[in-house]
């Protein structure tokens, strides 16, 4: 029993120092070695537990996206869904801006986008969906029932982007345009802006058709 306890500490010790390298380093900067190293693993572990480099590869997604999902958007279901908007855009904002093992799916993500593996693709799709499946649900709750597909997608792809544009700019230079540090009181602040923007954009796109 305590052998197969040791199996499943080392493999975890495994996937936790596979989502900090390749995070880092993105898949193919990382190597199985430094990954192992940080693990206090054998090279042969990866092999052993995982099959090879590219299956470690995707599990660490999924492990690391284990820790970028927020229970609170799950429990706002009974709010306003002005208040659910409110909530799903600091929940990304937080993930975006985190420094911590929370913000490695943002850094995985980040470092497939420099340069795409074509390793996960679907994988991505089917973690990302249900959570995009609540914005579009929330945005639609707020426009009405008579919006569009496109018109929902649209206010989606707006919310995302204000959110996102906080990956392209570097923590240090994001301080200095802010004028002072992103602390978690700046970033809620932030929060808010957005999320009241948006909710004036996704309004003003609904007055617009009702005219």
């Amino acid at each position: 029993m305590s052998q197969r306890k040791d199996g499943i500490e080392k493999r975890r010790l495994l996937l936790a120092s596979a989502c900090q390298v390749f995070a880092e380093k993105g898949y193919r900067a990382a190597s199985v070695a430094d990954i192992c190293r940080r693990a206090g693993a054998n090279v042969a572990a990866v092999n052993y537990y995982f099959g090879d480099k590219a299956t470690l590869y995707a599990e660490a997604w999924q492990e690391a996206y284990g820790k970028y999902v927020g229970a609170e958007l799950s429990e706002a279901e009974g709010l306003a869904p002005e208040e659910q908007l409110r909530l799903y855009v600091h929940f990304l904002i937080r993930n975006f801006t985190e420094q911590g093992s929370q913000g490695e799916f943002t850094r995985l993500y980040l470092m497939e986008l420099a340069n795409p593996t074509g390793l996960i693709s679907d994988l991505w799709h089917k973690l990302i969906e249900p959570r995009r499946q609540i914005l579009l649900n929330i945005i639609k709750k707020i426009m009405g029932a008579t919006s569009s597909n496109e018109e929902v997608l649209f206010c989606e792809i707006s919310i995302i982007n204000q959110c996102r544009s906080l990956l392209t700019i570097r923590r240090s230079d994001l301080e200095y345009l802010m004028g002072q540090p992103l602390s978690p009181a700046l970033i809620k602040r932030l929060a808010d802006h957005i999320a009241g923007f948006s909710l004036a954009g996704i309004k003003a796109v609904a007055e617009k058709r009702s005219r």
